[in-house]
């Protein structure tokens, strides 16, 4: 109807009966009537009506009939419909029309409750135009909207007024989009009416749907308040080269260079919302195709042979097989390959560590007194150390050389005579002697229980680890270790209403600020601060590490502000810090404020981990999850210096301690550091047969901090030194592995330590994998992203690599994924990206090996936490400088992909409901080597059947059909997370409903008592469901149309078409 002009008929009937000298209202409130309902369908029915000249004609109508209930219903509802349009709006605010509207919005009253309805939802409409709100804010109508509201709730004990009550919620919503209708409504005691008014209604059921409205309407009127910090930017700052300044300013938005992120999310959530997806995708067929010319000239290319160790080795193991070395000469490789990748070394890292930070400083007198008398004392009680020994104030942890000469004292033992060298490549003999230190005797008489971990080798691993500031103490779970839970851990159910349960607790903290404490305990800048006895102690000057401030808001509850990442002031998620001095069993509410990214799997049954120092002293080193009434929402933060337009989010979570005056750790994610990498490559060299397995550990650049960046080479050795077994090796095809480019992901390394531990075990098929490709891993891509605790910093060195020489088989990124559920894989299809992207390319003709599909389908069958659905193998227009496309356009690999992990769990398959630890993070890095036996076939060595069995590809029990699940990203969160774009509107229904109460009585009554409008709701369903469907009206009124319908239809009310005209 609307398409065919209805609306224009409509208006044109208006126009014509209400200029008349004594119009006849038994047309024109029928007509009024249907003109409502039809124009809230109608989009663009104010231009429409501001053509015919019906705005202002109704706005007169409405003051004629002032004292008429249905007349007056009538017009507010059709100047309710007009106001959709900003100028017909402005146009009734002009000429005086908000206020008659307001003068008929009373005081309690039980009768002509539609009428007052109209009115409040008529006026509410107006109030879309920046002009009206500016209009009432000026005129003070909004402290009459609150009296009128507190007036309501007041005096509807019986709860019959819930809809005028609801009606002015709306109103107050839309009054407060702008900043001078905010302040008016802060001004006027709006936040703390509405809070006294929505603890009455959550006593009752009926009044629940108050409390919505309420709540979110606080959330939005809450005051700005900037973070508590001097400065957006990052406490770390760190000179990059060409850059003269001490301080670089690269503040800047995402980066498409990124090796996809959560970037394959939406950009880091700088995109804006109404982009179209399709539009993004690559649909040039050249750009897919064709290869660019190459950075550089095929010259240089021999210079790069040296990280391809296996093609020069010359195997002596085979022959001095009877003589046992250690994996085949690889130390002289550590420091042989490309040596000039590094800055030139100096004195920093000596001055770095020789002098402890002043938080270790000022600790450490009280706890060396402690430990000596300890130590002395030789009764099994003095013997041991408590957990609250090792807060990282104590000199326990410390790398300090200073440190631990100390201890040695304390413990009345005589130092080394000879000085060790620092810089020695043996790890472990730089911290063995018989020299024993408390640490010693603690893991003497514990033992080492963590596989593939030593303490010691972690310990020397990290004093030599360089960070801007110059880390002097090791995070006890780093140094300690930890081992996954017995059994699996549920996804945490999430309470009813908890987030409205936060916001009103926020409510409350704005409204009584003497109840807040507000008092700093941690400063990551300012060590001097110190922490009342009766407060929880903060620390996170380690490795990985990142807390900013702690601010003490309640006794019981802590606002955390997270570190930004270096030289800039973006991209806050990662945190890990320890905590201590904590008292059992009382409920703890952390609150992480300053939050970047617009939703997370928290509201999804993820829960933060917690690593308890007493627990592990006990003989349960493990990292667990934990945490109740967690919720993740916007909140009223905005940024210190106001620079920019960010929106922050709160991540709130309550612990409940076991054990008093722990030391627990707290972390978004399993941490895994850096030096945890190194003493683990470490550990694994030692581990392989130099005379099966070649394995070595290169460097593959410098980073700016003067960290290696490690480069592995996992193959195995020819069976001989003969020429047939030699070629074998040299023309094996490359495997490249590359993790933690994001080094808030550590999930990525998780499942790259299963990798590696998988490829150097004994298992057939890792044995088989090793004699078919050359394994080239880079575990982590931006050492000093993770040392530093960084989110989503990029790598600041250059690699400068380049492996064209090999013939590439697979290459894949690690990565985590903080909105999605389970494991996938992110690929590349010239064929796809087409069909998605509606390019008119035929495709019918176009060539593509489907191989790219083979391990995801493989990893489909074996891996329970793999999800086939959730993977994408489009090629994005944003995603042109990520790994996988760069790989895949310009090497030709055509198995190039991005593995994302989630940071939750499994909504399929046997972990369905499970969250993911580092267990099945491990197994995910093993299942995707198995299935690299898939991608063989296409060799001419073949393997037998029996490999096939051992990884149970065709096992029934792991198929967990993923292809069921087909939920791409999370569901909208049952509660709303945002909040300023929350504009209550009114639905065709209500309308309808309420158009039809006013209709019910024929009669012209004044008022109309509402005990009838209920049933009246219920009449004429009739019109409204044939205007639903457009056919009350004929979309052409003409004669031969009009002939056709039944007397019935043509009569409405007493009101009558003929001839293409209204009448009575």
């Amino acid at each position: 109807m609307i398409s065919k002009g209805g609306s224009e008929a409509l208006l044109t009937a208006l126009v014509n009966h209400a200029r008349t000298f004594s119009p006849d209202y038994n047309i024109l409130l029928p007509l009024l009537h249907l003109l409502a309902k039809v124009g809230h369908r109608d989009r663009r029915i104010g231009m429409k009506a501001e053509d015919a000249g019906a705005v202002l004609l109704t706005l007169n109508l409405l003051r004629q009939n002032i004292n008429h209930a249905r007349r007056v219903a009538a017009c507010l509802w059709v100047i309710q419909v007009f106001s959709s349009s900003v100028s017909a709006a402005n146009l009734i605010g002009e000429n005086h029309g908000l206020d008659v509207i307001y003068q008929l919005i009373p005081q309690y009253t039980t009768r002509n409750l539609h009428t007052i309805k109209a009115a409040i939802n008529a006026f509410a409409a107006l109030l879309y135009t920046k002009a009206n709100v500016w209009s009432i804010v000026s005129k003070g109508y909004i402290s009459g909207l609150l009296r009128l509201y507190e007036d309501w709730h007041n005096k509807d004990t019986q709860h019959v007024a819930i809809s005028i009550r609801h009606a002015l919620l709306c109103c107050l919503h839309n009054a407060t989009q702008s900043t001078a209708g905010r302040q008016a409504f802060i001004s006027q005691g709006g936040i703390r009416l509405l809070y006294q008014t929505t603890q009455t209604c959550l006593l009752s059921k009926s009044t629940e749907c108050l409390v919505e409205p309420s709540v979110q309407l606080m959330r939005k009127c809450l005051p700005k308040t900037p973070l508590p910090l001097t400065s957006d930017k990052s406490a770390y700052t760190f000179p990059l080269p060409g850059r003269p300044h001490a301080v670089p300013d690269v503040d800047i938005g995402s980066d498409e260079s990124s090796i996809e992120s959560d970037a394959e999310e939406d950009e880091d959530n700088q995109e804006d919302d109404n982009r179209d997806y399709d539009d993004d995708l690559e649909s040039d067929l050249n750009k897919l195709r064709l290869r660019p010319d190459p950075d550089r000239p095929k010259e240089l290319l021999p210079q790069y042979s040296r990280l391809c160790p296996e093609l020069s080795h010359d195997f002596q193991e085979l022959v001095l097989s009877s003589e046992p070395e250690e994996s085949s000469t690889s130390s002289s490789d550590d420091e042989a390959v490309m040596p000039d990748t590094f800055p030139p070394r100096s004195n920093s890292r000596d001055s770095m560590r020789s002098t402890p930070n002043s938080d270790s400083s000022t600790s450490l007198d009280g706890s060396y007194t402690e430990t000596e008398i300890s130590i002395k004392g030789h009764t099994p009680a003095a013997a041991q150390l408590e957990a609250h020994d090792f807060h990282s104030h104590s000199s326990v942890l410390s790398t300090s050389p200073g440190c631990r000469t100390m201890i040695r004292e304390a413990t009345e033992e005589t130092p080394s005579v000879q000085k060790r060298d620092e810089q020695d490549d043996d790890e472990e003999g730089a911290e063995e002697g018989h020299h024993r230190t408390m640490i010693d005797r603690l893991l003497e008489r514990h033992g080492s229980c963590i596989p593939h971990h030593e303490p010691k080798l972690y310990r020397a691993a990290a004093a030599k680890t360089k960070s801007i500031p110059g880390f002097s103490i090791l995070a006890f779970p780093d140094f300690w270790g930890h081992l996954p839970p017995p059994g699996h851990e549920p996804m945490a159910p999430r309470k009813p209403n908890i987030q409205r349960q936060k916001v009103l607790e926020d409510v409350q903290r704005f409204l009584n600020t003497s109840d807040t404490i507000n008092r700093l305990v941690f400063d990551l800048e300012d060590s001097s601060v110190q922490c009342q006895s009766d407060s929880l102690r903060f620390f996170s000057k380690f490795e990985c590490g990142n807390l900013r401030k702690a601010i003490q808001v309640r006794r019981c509850e802590y606002d955390l502000i997270l570190n930004a990442d270096a030289n800039c002031s973006q991209h806050t998620q990662w945190f890990y810090f320890e905590v201590s001095n904590m008292v059992a069993d009382v409920p703890y509410r952390f609150n992480v404020i300053n939050c970047e990214k617009s939703n997370s799997q928290f509201n999804y049954g993820m829960q933060p981990v917690l690593y308890s120092v007493r627990e592990a002293l006990e003989g349960k080193p493990r990292w667990v999850r934990t945490g109740t009434d967690i919720c993740y929402y916007r909140n009223y933060f905005c940024p210190a210096q106001g620079r920019r337009k960010t929106t922050f989010y709160t991540l709130t979570f309550t612990i409940t301690f076991k054990h008093n005056e722990d030391v627990c750790y707290l972390a978004y994610h399993y941490p895994y550091t850096y030096s945890a990498l190194k003493a683990h490559l470490k550990v694994l060299q030692k581990s392989v047969d130099p005379a099966t397995v070649f394995f070595r550990q290169q460097i593959l650049c410098g980073t700016l901090a003067g960290n290696p960046c490690p480069l592995v080479t996992i193959t195995a050795c020819p069976a001989s030194k003969g020429w047939k077994d030699l070629h074998q090796l040299r023309n094996r095809p490359c495997i490249v592995l590359t993790g933690r480019v994001h080094p808030g992901e550590s999930n990525a390394s998780w499942v790259m330590k299963g990798t590696l531990e998988f490829l150097c075990s004994s298992d057939l098929v890792a044995q088989s994998l090793r004699e078919a490709f050359v394994f080239k891993i880079i575990p982590m891509l931006n050492p000093d992203g993770v040392i530093n605790g960084i989110c989503h910093g990029r790598q600041s060195g250059n690699p400068g690599a380049d492996t064209d020489q090999a013939d590439r088989q697979v290459f894949c990124d690690y990565h985590g994924h903080s909105r999605k559920k389970n494991v996938f894989l992110y690929g590349c299809s010239v064929k796809e990206t087409l069909w998605q992207s509606g390019s008119t390319v035929d495709t019918v003709g176009l060539k593509e090996d489907p191989g790219y599909r083979t391990i995801p389908k493989t990893l489909d069958r074996i891996a329970p936490a793999f999800s086939f659905n959730s993977c994408n193998y489009l090629v994005e227009k944003s995603r042109s400088a990520t790994a996988r496309v760069v790989v895949w356009r310009e090497m030709g690999v055509l198995r190039s992909y991005t593995m994302e992990s989630t940071y939750n769990g499994c909504d399929q398959g046997i972990y369905k409901g499970l969250q993911t630890g580092t267990r099945e993070l491990q197994e995910m890095g093993v299942k995707f080597c198995h299935s690299l036996l898939s991608v063989t076939k296409d060799m001419k060595l073949l393997y037998s059947r029996r490999l096939i069995n051992h990884i149970d590809l065709d096992h029934n029990i792991l198929d967990h059909k993923s292809h069921n699940c087909f939920e791409d990203d999370e569901p909208p969160c049952v509660e709303e997370i945002e909040y300023s774009t929350d504009r209550p509107t009114v639905k065709c229904n209500d309308l309808d409903s309420d158009v039809n109460s006013n209709m019910a009585n024929p009669d012209e009554e004044e008022e109309l008592d509402e005990r009838h409008s209920d049933a009246a709701k219920c009449q004429q369903d009739c019109i409204n469901e044939s205007i639903i469907k457009g056919n009350l009206f004929p979309p052409q009124i003409r004669q031969a149309s009009i002939e056709a319908l039944s007397e019935k239809r043509n009569t409405c009310n007493g009101v009558r078409i003929s001839n293409g005209q209204i009448t009575s």
